[in-house]
């Protein structure tokens, strides 16, 4: 059962991100499922999650996401990320840059059910904005 768990956690990005399947989101979230920690807010069911995938997907059409670790306990996956794109597209609000991302981040999700129930997810999208020039930090 935790390498099930575990393989769920790597389909969901490589479906859902990497292939760009927004159908991959109606059969791997639950309807009521909710998802903490992404830009703008919490992000409740299918519909609202694949308005947030093709945002994302439209700034950064190349975008890939690649799981480097797992770890399972009961219905949690933990899943350690790497994400890289260039931003070429408008979905964030922003022009595009037209520079790399290269950032990391960590999502926790609970299955039941064989869907995703929750996902807490810990992104450093702060590194994320200041490469491609929308966040600047002046730390003197």
């Amino acid at each position: 059962m935790e390498e099930e768990r575990a393989q769920f956690a790597h389909r969901w990005f490589e479906e859902v991100w990497n292939k760009k399947r927004p159908e991959a989101v109606d059969e791997m979230l639950a309807e009521d499922g909710v998802g903490y920690g992404l830009p703008g807010g919490e992000i409740r069911g299918p519909a609202a999650f694949k308005e947030y995938q093709s945002a994302l997907i439209s700034a950064y059409p190349d975008l890939k996401v690649i799981v480097e670790d797992t770890v399972v306990e009961g219905d949690k996956v933990a899943a350690r990320c790497h994400v890289t794109g260039v931003h070429q597209g408008h979905g964030l609000g922003l022009a595009p840059s037209n520079q790399p991302v290269d950032f990391t981040g960590i999502v926790l999700l609970r299955v039941k059910d064989g869907k995703i129930v929750e996902a807490w997810n810990e992104f450093n999208f702060m590194e994320m904005y200041q490469q491609v020039g929308a966040l600047t930090l002046n730390l003197q």
